[in-house]
């Protein structure tokens, strides 16, 4: 609130409305907040709009990118599994058309086949010949798996049917995790025998693990239950259930969005080996970590918005408040002039009713004046009345009261008659004595004490005479309106060298508050609102001493008093240009 106080606008607290002409004509603060409300929203809406069409076209945009780049990594890693698996599979075919099956059934021949196949294409661990029994006839490989039956094998059962089969990974007879790949051969001599090899997870894993995840991604193989077929860098090792929901088939690469918290959320790309085998490739991104760009873009645009909003609003109150108060002050102007008008009027009024009244005043009192000069010389022609000490006085008394009441009607002409200025040499003590013989009665009634103190050798100075009347009128008025009862109005007169002449007028009143100290000179600024009081007393001191050259500064204390210093040029030349 302090800081508001300090750069609110000068009209903020003119509220008035009314039509008549010493009040304001519009209320002030309405029409700012009522501009400046339009303004915003005339210009924010669209700027809101624009941002937030842009925000939500990059925000797609960067996801399509993101999806697009996704599906091409799924796509590719799939047909690179697919390739490994194909191409071991299809080596074991090349292996049956190649070789009898009395050939393969030879441990000998058979080494020979597996050391081939391992430097040709990598990735098998042994191979083995099962009959049409299910009984493995031939093995060679690290394990002691020869004449195992398999008949009752699920495995075993859907190779017979198509001829070919990928397994996911299991445990088996090993009780270690292992992949097998078996293909079916029919022969006329022994009906058909199935040719089966064990693949090496390790070179599977590789396979993934080589490639390049951005984000903080993950990338694994898991079968129809969830079950991982390769290590997972967050989800597990082989053999591990995942904890992410299983998708459904697809023959084509698929996405699905999972929200792991309300803050986390995942973007998992899968798709199905083939429709025959159970592998599943799954590779999984965090989706904040994937809109790092997008996120770098939403704070620059969210800081574009931002800085627009703060210097729109910059400029429009800047704006709002400059044109408001440019209006507030072409109607104080207007007030201005409009008081002056009325002034003048009254002043001219009271200059024709005080010309009225003077006349009407003067011409008796000019009769009285002569009729007591004629009684003193008749009462000189006569010795008695002559000796007589108490008629003379009497006379005297009348004469000089005819002649107090003719300075009174000469002083209350010189108060109603205004003109240009008018220069010539000016006692400032007798313009302060002059103005303060009106408010002698007041100041009797109240007890208040008037203290009028002119320093020795005060040089006279070249001013306005009326104008001056009006100046110290005001001030000796609104001292006696500051101040109680038994009040002391003080007054000095002193030079200021070395050309001027101040005039210290101090009360012991009330005082004025600091925060008002500032505008006591501003037109209808009043201290007494409600009690009779105008603003226009000050303001018009204020303008009068502008005329003549002079210039007027006020210090107060809360509860101490107020000193008003007027300053005046001792002569016309004197006057500063600035003035």
């Amino acid at each position: 609130m302090a800081i508001f106080a300090r750069i609110k606008p000068k009209f903020w607290d003119h509220l008035e409305t009314s039509r008549s002409t010493d009040k304001f004509h519009f209320n002030f603060r309405r029409i700012w907040k009522m501009v400046t409300t339009l303004a915003v929203l005339v210009a924010l809406i669209p700027l809101a709009i624009m941002a937030a069409i842009d925000y939500k076209v990059s925000r797609d945009a960067m996801e399509s990118e993101i999806v697009l780049r996704l599906s091409r990594l799924v796509s590719n890693t799939r047909r690179n599994v697919t390739y490994f698996l194909d191409e071991r599979v299809a080596a074991l075919n090349y292996l049956n058309l190649s070789k009898s099956y009395e050939v393969l059934e030879d441990p000998a021949e058979l080494e020979r086949a597996l050391a081939n196949m391992q430097e040709s294409f990598g990735g098998f661990v042994d191979l083995g010949v099962i009959n049409d029994r299910g009984v493995q006839v031939a093995y060679v490989g690290p394990y002691a798996l020869e004449d195992i039956n398999y008949i009752d094998s699920e495995w075993f059962k859907a190779v017979q049917l198509e001829g070919f089969y990928v397994s996911d990974v299991f445990e088996g007879y090993r009780n270690v995790p292992h992949l097998v790949i078996a293909v079916k051969h029919v022969s006329s001599d022994v009906g058909f025998y199935v040719l089966r090899a064990t693949l090496d997870l390790r070179q599977l894993g590789d396979l993934l693990t080589t490639l390049e995840i951005e984000g903080g991604g993950d990338i694994f193989l898991i079968n129809s239950q969830g079950i991982l077929q390769t290590p997972s860098r967050y989800y597990g090792d082989v053999l591990d259930k995942i904890s992410l929901p299983i998708p459904e088939f697809s023959q084509h690469t698929q996405f699905e969005k999972f929200h792991q918290t309300e803050s986390d959320s995942l973007l998992i790309g899968y798709a199905y080996i083939n429709p025959k085998n159970p592998l599943v490739l799954m590779i999984v991104k965090p989706k904040d970590q994937l809109m790092g760009t997008w996120n770098q873009s939403k704070m620059r645009i969210i800081s574009f918005l931002l800085v627009s909003v703060l210097i729109i609003m910059v400029v429009i109150l800047y704006g709002t408040t400059y044109l408001v108060s440019q209006i507030y002050q072409a109607d104080q102007r207007r007030l201005s002039v409009m008081h002056q008008i009325e002034y003048a009027h009254k002043m001219a009024s009271l200059g024709r009713l005080s010309a009225g009244v003077a006349h009407e005043i003067n011409n008796p009192l000019a009769v009285i004046g002569e009729k007591a000069g004629l009684a003193m010389d008749l009462f000189a022609l006569k010795d008695e009345h002559e000796r007589d000490p108490k008629i003379v006085e009497i006379i005297d008394s009348i004469i000089s009261s005819v002649d107090r009441c003719a300075n009174i009607t000469h002083r209350l002409l010189g108060f109603a008659q205004r003109s240009n200025v008018k220069r010539k040499e000016i006692q400032l003590k007798e313009i302060v004595e002059e103005v303060l013989g009106f408010m002698g009665k007041e100041a009797g009634y109240r007890s208040i004490k008037i203290k009028v103190e002119s320093v020795e050798g005060v040089p006279p100075v070249e001013s306005d005479r009326g104008r001056l009347q009006e100046i110290f009128l005001n001030l000796f008025t609104n001292a006696f309106a500051a101040m109680d009862d038994g009040g002391t109005l003080s007054i000095i007169i002193q030079e200021k060298p070395p050309d001027k002449v101040t005039v210290n007028c101090t009360d012991t009143g009330r005082g004025i508050p600091k925060a008002d100290l500032e505008r006591i000179f501003e037109p209808f600024f009043s201290t007494k609102t409600g009690k009779g009081g105008t603003g226009l007393g000050l303001s018009i001191t204020y303008r009068l001493l502008h005329e003549i050259g002079g210039r007027i500064e006020v210090e107060s204390q809360v509860g101490r008093g107020t000193s008003f210093v007027v300053t005046l040029p001792i002569t016309a030349n004197s006057i500063s240009p600035g003035i």
